[in-house]
This record gives C-alpha cells, structure tokens and sequence, in this order.
C-alpha cells in the first residue's frame, strides 16, 4: 500500500478547499511560489516613502501626540488670556474676543493638518495590506507544509503496520 507524495497544488485544494479558477489572486500567487519554490518578495514591493510621505508620517506622529495637545492646549489658553486680560489693560489686544483670528488660525490648520494626516494613514494600511499578504503567504505555508508531514507520518504508519503484519502472518 505505498502511495505517493502529494503536490503543493493537491495539499493546498485539500487545504483551501478549492482549486483552480475558485482560487483568488493572493492563493495563486503563493501557490505559484510554492511551485517554484521561492518566498514571495511583497514586503519589497513597497516603494520607499517620498519626502511628502515622510513629512506626512512626521506631521502625524506629532500632531497625535500627547505633548501636542498639552502644548497646543497652553498656547491657546495663553493666547485667549493674553487677549483677554493683560494686553485689554493697556488697549494693546491684537486679538479681542471672541478671538476671530484665533478661529482663522484654527480652521487653517485643521484643514491642513487633516490630510496630511489621512495621506499618513492610507502609507500605513498599505503598509498594514502588505504586511498581510505576507502573513496569509506564510500561513499558507506552514498548513501545507503540517499537512505534508502529516501525510508522510501516514505513509510511515501504513508501513509499519504492513510490516507488522507481516512478522505475524
């Protein structure tokens, strides 16, 4: 009763439980590596970040900061009080309240910062995208290559077992 080893592409229908044009894009791609035997190279893929990226990224790990707000927090308040009290003494307020070129300054940033943010965000989930193309790849893998042991401890107990026979009979 001997039976062969069975192929990466036989372990990986029995393991996705499809074969062929129900496959997706993703399980083809490993199934091809897995037939050539080479790893998939996606993390390479990734263009390294322009300057506007990196900016972004910069932009996004300080603006979402702790530090931040407590920083940003004391400048307004300081800004409001100044306006408020101690320069209205004197008649020198360059921003009476209600604070309208404060509200400027506000808005413009916001309305600049929120994109740079968002640009940050969309570098990370493609990076976050990648990172699990690699992680299913590997995955992939690991079933088949437990299911291929598997397979071959069965074949040894097959054996075993017809020895045993054998020695009895």
């Amino acid at each position: 009763m001997t039976a062969s080893v069975p192929t990466a592409a036989d372990l990986a229908g029995q393991l996705l439980a499809r074969i062929g044009d129900d496959l997706d894009t993703e399980e083809r791609a490993v199934l091809a590596g897995l037939a050539s035997g080479h790893h998939s190279h996606v993390r390479s893929t990734l263009a390294p970040p322009t300057f506007g990226g990196r900016l972004a990224d910069r932009v996004a790990r300080v603006g979402g900061s702790w530090g931040f707000i407590i920083f940003f927090t004391v400048v307004l308040f300081g800004w409001m009080l100044l306006n408020s009290e101690v320069l209205e003494r004197w008649g020198l307020a360059f921003d009476p309240f209600p604070f309208i070129f404060l509200n400027l300054m506000l808005s413009t940033l916001a309305a600049i910062q929120a994109p740079i943010i968002m640009m940050s965000q969309n570098r990370q989930s493609q990076k976050d995208r990648k990172d699990a193309a690699v992680d299913f790849e590997t995955n992939v893998r690991a079933e088949i290559a437990i299911l291929r042991l598997h397979h071959k401890v069965d074949l040894l107990m097959d054996k075993a077992g017809v020895e045993q026979e054998e020695q009895r009979g």
